[in-house]
Parts: C-alpha cells; sequence; structure tokens
C-alpha cells in the first residue's frame, strides 16, 4: 500500500509537466521500485487556456493552445534477486499552438506543432537491502511543423523530417523499507536532435535546410518516508537546464535575425505532498508543485513563465490491479512576449488523466 500511496502522489504531479516549456514527462523512476513484475498504461488529457493582448489590450490573441491526450507505457521486471530490469514509453516533449484568425492580432492564424515518443530501458542493481544504482538508456524520435504569419505581412513555413537521437540516464537511490523512506537522485543527459528541414518564406523562396536542437539534461531528486500510520510524506525538485534549448532554422535566422523558440533560464520545479490509506482498497494523494519563472520575455510559441499547481489523485486496489485517477490544476506564470510585446496573464490549465497498474 506504501508503493500505492507513492503511485499516486506521483500521478498527482504527473497529469503534465511544465507547460512554460516543450517538457511533457517528468522523466520519474518511481516504477524501478514496484515489486515482483508490473505492467501499466496511462492517459493523460490537458486542457490548456491561454491568451494574450498587444496595443494596451487592443488586440486579443484568442486562447492560442488546444488541448491534448497522451499516452504511456511501463513494464519492470526481475532479472535476478538484485537486477531488474524496467521499460518506459512515453512523450517526452511536445507543442499544440494554434493562434485564431480573425482577431487582428499580429501573428492571428499561426501554428505550430511538436511530437515525440520516447522509450527508455534501466537497469537496477540493488548492492544490499539499502542501496541500489541504476542506468539505461533513452531513445527518442521527433518531429514538427510551424506556420508563422510576421507581421509585414510575410508567411514562413517550416517542418522536419522524423529524427532518432539518444541519450542516458544513470541514479542511485537509498531505502528504509522498515519506514518505507526513500531517496532516489537520477541524472538524465542531453539529447541532441539533427534536424532535415524544409523552410519556406512565401514568395521568396523554398531552401532544404538542416540543424540542431538539445533536449536538456536534468536532475531528478525523488524522495518519500512514512510519517505516520498509513501515512507517506513525498516529493522532489526537479531541474533542467533549458538554456540549452532552441529551434534556429537557419533561413529563418537569415531572414529575421532570430530563433523561433528559444529559452533564457534554468527551471527548477519542487514538489511536495501527502498520500493517505483509507481502507484495505482506497488511498490517495494531494501534492503541490512550483516551477520558478524566469523564461520572460517568452516566445510568441510558448508565451507562459514558470507555474504553480495543486494535484489530487486516488487509488482503488484490488488484488493485483491498481487504478489511479488523477486531476490537476495549473496556474500558468505571467509573461511578454518577444518583439510584439504581447501581455499574457491569468493563463491555467487543467489536466486529468487515469493509470491501470497489473502486478504479476
Amino acid at each position: 500500500m506504501k508503493i500505492a500511496l507513492a503511485s499516486a502522489g506521483a500521478f498527482a504531479l504527473s497529469a503534465t509537466a511544465a507547460l512554460a516549456t516543450v517538457e511533457r514527462s517528468s522523466q520519474s523512476v518511481g516504477i524501478l521500485f514496484e515489486e515482483g513484475r508490473y505492467l501499466e498504461f496511462g492517459l493523460t488529457h490537458v486542457n490548456p487556456s491561454v491568451s494574450g493582448s498587444v496595443a494596451g489590450g487592443l488586440l486579443e490573441s484568442g486562447d492560442m493552445t488546444r488541448s491534448y491526450t497522451s499516452l504511456s507505457f511501463a513494464f519492470k521486471t526481475p532479472l535476478t534477486p538484485d537486477l531488474d530490469l524496467a521499460v518506459i514509453v512515453d512523450e517526452p516533449i511536445g507543442a499544440d499552438v494554434r493562434y485564431p484568425t480573425g482577431t487582428g492580432y499580429p501573428i492571428a492564424g499561426s501554428n505550430a506543432e511538436v511530437n515525440s515518443i520516447g522509450v527508455t530501458g534501466i537497469l537496477r542493481y540493488r548492492i544490499n537491502p539499502n542501496m541500489s544504482v541504476y542506468g539505461g538508456l533513452r531513445a527518442v524520435r521527433t518531429n514538427g511543423e510551424v506556420e508563422l504569419f510576421l507581421p509585414g505581412p510575410a508567411q514562413y513555413t517550416m517542418s522536419v523530417d522524423d529524427d532518432v537521437a539518444f541519450g542516458w540516464l544513470i541514479g542511485a537511490a537509498y531505502e528504509i523499507p522498515q519506514y518505507a523512506a526513500r531517496v532516489a537522485l537520477t541524472y538524465n543527459s542531453r539529447i541532441k536532435h539533427e534536424f532535415n528541414a524544409t523552410e519556406t518564406f512565401v514568395g521568396l523562396a523554398q531552401l532544404e535546410t538542416t540543424f540542431e536542437t538539445v533536449i536538456p539534461e536534468s536532475v531528478n531528486l525523488e524522495f518519500q518516508t512514512g510519517i505516520a500510520p498509513d501515512t507517506l510524506l513525498m516529493g522532489g525538485v526537479r531541474w533542467v537546464k533549458w538554456t540549452d534549448f532552441d529551434i534556429t532554422p537557419p533561413f529563418y535566422e537569415s531572414q529575421t535575425g532570430g530563433t523561433l523558440v528559444e529559452y533564457n533560464t534554468e527551471a527548477v520545479t519542487y514538489s511536495i505532498g501527502l498520500g493517505r490509506r483509507f481502507n484495505e482498497n482506497w488511498s490517495g494523494a494531494i501534492m503541490a508543485s512550483y516551477t520558478t519563472d524566469g523564461f520572460s520575455p517568452t516566445s510568441n510559441l510558448g508565451p507562459t513563465d514558470g507555474q504553480s499547481s495543486i494535484g489530487l489523485a486516488v487509488t482503488y486496489t484490488q488484488d493485483n490491479f491498481k487504478i489511479i485517477s488523477g486531476l490537476r490544476y495549473i496556474d500558468l506564470g505571467d509573461a511578454t512576449t518577444v518583439n510584439l510585446g504581447g501581455d499574457f496573464s491569468g493563463n491555467h490549465a487543467v489536466a486529468a488523466g487515469v493509470r491501470v497498474g497489473y502486478s504479476f
């Protein structure tokens, strides 16, 4: 049941990652600590609402984000009494931007989409009942496209072919099983994509170009401990080096002197929460998180700066099955966009999801 409490807490946080960036996965390694063989499927639906204005509020952007649904899969199995294998399939990064047409906003009609799928394999070795180390490899396939109506007027489009790139992770954990206590520290390497792109400035030229984009390195510290019978305290700290991330297609840069997306600061997310068992079948968790700001002025394709959230999750356990349902409200930080000076404030997102796990 302590594992069920921790799973509920993690799900209350992972309904969506930091919407101030393109990140959609928190890269948790919690599945490594499930008992025995374990299989899990997850579905998350996120409904953001992000709008802003220019010219002192005279021109409104309308809601420039779209809701999205993410699927995930995870499997863990012992290989020997001291060695475990886990496989995680998720969506590391993503974006879906759609500025409504007919609003008079300077870039009305602009849109952008980023899609990815990641597969991570991890081996965990138990040194003794308290200490373990783990490491693995990650493969990420990513593609994307953008259509940007620039003030002028000028229309720019760009699409990239699928690219598969690789990274790695390494970590260590310390546990005190009788107190359900655990601290896990994980380093995730950066992943460098090399994209082949088709760029077009309508009425000017179309070029086949190449450029690099880095999914940045990160460090996760996850912890939990029992503080009373059937009660678990849990949380974590996550650092991501977003200053390494930018999307700068060469034809776009040559004509505008700028980048499509870049971040001018690193990000740290702090989380804390409580899990509680109600009876043999039901448990729940509440989690709060805060992601630092400092991204503003932001790209027009991602006009938020930091966030805070509150999440709730309920777990139903019966025999070898557990079903976790979660709901999360995210308050998105205010931001000003580059070039246009768009004022984006008072925005939010709501996320809901379900995970089904089976131990065997």
